[in-house]
């Protein structure tokens, strides 16, 4: 049991540092070949810091641990609304100027009331996932038409201030975006296999765990890159970081999973996790989106997004010691 504990640390330290790695140089090998800042923001930087929870979810679908695999992905979505937006909008009101993101508002609403129907019989058949892949696919497809015409948005400004402070040659960009991934892969494998020892050693649930250890370590790279940006006044970049993570969560990384082997789960994912998640993805969109003006997330609504946040993992952990899943 020990070395699990270990394992879950230890991979948890190498997954948030790997992931930062790939990240970087993803960005630093586009920005390289020409790729606009708006793009990099919006795909590079937006979906790239999901890739830890594509690769835990793939694996532990592979293993047949949909507890895991689906856990993650939602408890990530969560976890990046209301406790690191949170956070971030504690540090500082996050202000909504990108016409971009005020259009990505929205469209997380529309995906996430998808992945409710979808999830309402209690699994992810390989026909659902096929249909969260190539909604994906058209979201991509959209993404890339705006960020090649969007020149004068306000994520691509804060993108080209942010690529131009980190500067480094091409080759070791394109270092760091292979050894990022290969890492990132090695990372996820003993997080995944620390994670369902402890499970099984103490009885709790694969979907528990999910949702609470595994879904806050796979976000930390979100909420490093969210209070980072927020810091330096880069709000759209904070908000785009989640709005982009929160997309390919719902669409990539449960598609991914369920094409690999059907997830089945109990009622409980659609009855209480998937309601939360469509609760503060609901409330995100209310306090973001600006209907009179530009959007901006203050510190009293961060202060209820963290309340739900604390709220929601107390009443997870009291199922733990009430003995229900």
């Amino acid at each position: 049991m020990t070395l699990a504990f270990v394992a879950i640390v230890c991979g948890l330290a190498l997954l948030v540092w790997s992931a930062d790695r790939f990240v970087e140089g993803a960005a630093t090998t586009a920005r390289h070949f020409g790729m606009p800042p708006l793009l990099i923001g919006m795909v590079i930087v937006g979906f790239g810091t999901s890739a830890p929870e594509m690769v835990v979810s793939a694996l532990a679908a592979s293993q047949g641990k949909p507890g895991i695999a689906l856990g993650n992905a939602y408890g990530s979505n969560i976890t990046n609304i209301a406790l690191i937006l949170g956070v971030t909008a504690l540090i500082s009101p996050i202000a909504v100027h990108s016409q971009v993101l005020r259009k990505e508002l929205p469209l997380l609403t529309l995906v996430t009331a998808l992945a409710a129907w979808q999830l309402w019989d209690g699994q992810i058949t390989r026909l659902d996932a096929v249909v969260l892949l190539a909604v994906f696919g058209g979201l991509v497809g959209w993404t890339l038409w705006q960020g090649l015409q969007k020149n004068g948005d306000a994520l691509g400004s804060e993108m080209a201030q942010e690529l131009d402070v980190r500067v480094m040659p091409v080759r070791r960009a394109v270092f760091w975006l292979v050894a990022g991934l290969l890492l990132l892969i090695l990372s996820s494998r003993i997080l995944v296999w620390g994670a369902v020892e402890i499970a099984q050693g103490f009885g709790v649930s694969d979907l528990i765990i999910g949702l609470t250890i595994v879904a806050v370590g796979t976000s930390l790279p979100e909420l490093a890159a969210s209070v980072i940006a927020a810091r330096k006044g880069e709000h759209d970049i904070a908000l785009g970081n989640i709005l982009g993570s929160n997309l390919f969560n719902t669409l990539a990384v449960v598609g991914i999973a369920g094409a690999i082997h059907p997830l089945a789960v109990g009622p409980e994912v659609f009855n209480r996790d998937m309601l939360v998640m469509a609760a503060v993805t609901v409330s995100l969109f209310v306090f973001g989106y600006g209907f009179r003006g530009p959007g901006r997330i203050n510190r009293i609504e961060g202060t209820v997004l963290l309340a739900v946040y604390l709220a929601y993992v107390t009443y997870l952990i009291g199922t733990v010691f009430g003995g229900q899943t």
